[in-house]
């Protein structure tokens, strides 16, 4: 099914043509998850690899960061999305991948002769320099790729709660290896906190 025929989410134009130039159509759990996410709804998306779980977990929320900037003409500079991965060399995977659609979707945007929004990503783990983490609380990524440890980390420094204030979304992958453990229950913990903060 070609993302054109359904009528059960909506992007902007330009994020909307970038996917249509980029994609045959939306796989079925971006069609199930993209109207949830849009409702604010929590969502578990499932699917084999290669089922494009990526883009159901991402693409509605970088269209509302998308949107947002586009009704200011400008992004804040702070924290929007957290995406949580259990495991380091998934968040490193996890930045590359955002880099085509973010930046597809930026050149289009200059296309089209709307503003120029540069959605900045980082990565937070145990390997961060003390030099890239200064540059973070200076100008906090948009999306901020880390894993549960780094996660905690953050909230307990008052650097990282202020960077962490401003989140709107939480994206957590790979859900399974975290349940029914204590790495699990500790993650449990400041996923509340985030709650509490924002």
């Amino acid at each position: 099914m070609s993302s054109r025929e359904t009528n059960n989410w909506k992007f902007h134009p330009v994020v909307q043509t970038w996917f249509d130039e980029t994609f045959a159509g939306a796989t079925p759990c971006q069609q199930r998850a993209w109207p949830a996410v849009q409702k604010k709804q929590d969502v578990l998306v499932s699917a084999p690899t290669g089922s494009g779980k990526t883009l159901a977990a991402f693409l509605a929320v970088i269209d509302e960061i998308i949107q947002f900037g586009l009704d200011n003409n400008a992004l804040p500079d702070s924290t929007l999305i957290v995406y949580v991965s259990p495991l380091k060399a998934l968040s490193y995977d996890i930045e590359r991948n955002l880099e085509q659609p973010l930046e597809g979707i930026r050149q289009r945007l200059i296309e089209n002769g709307l503003a120029d929004l540069q959605i900045r990503t980082g990565v937070r783990t145990g390997d961060t320099s003390q030099t890239e983490r200064q540059k973070m609380a200076r100008k906090p990524p948009h999306i901020l790729v880390t894993t549960p440890e780094s996660f905690y980390l953050l909230l307990t420094s008052d650097s990282g709660r202020r960077m962490l204030h401003t989140t709107t979304r939480l994206i957590v992958d790979e859900i399974h290896a975290l349940a029914g453990n204590k790495r699990g229950a500790h993650f449990s913990l400041s996923m509340a906190r985030l709650e509490r903060l924002t």
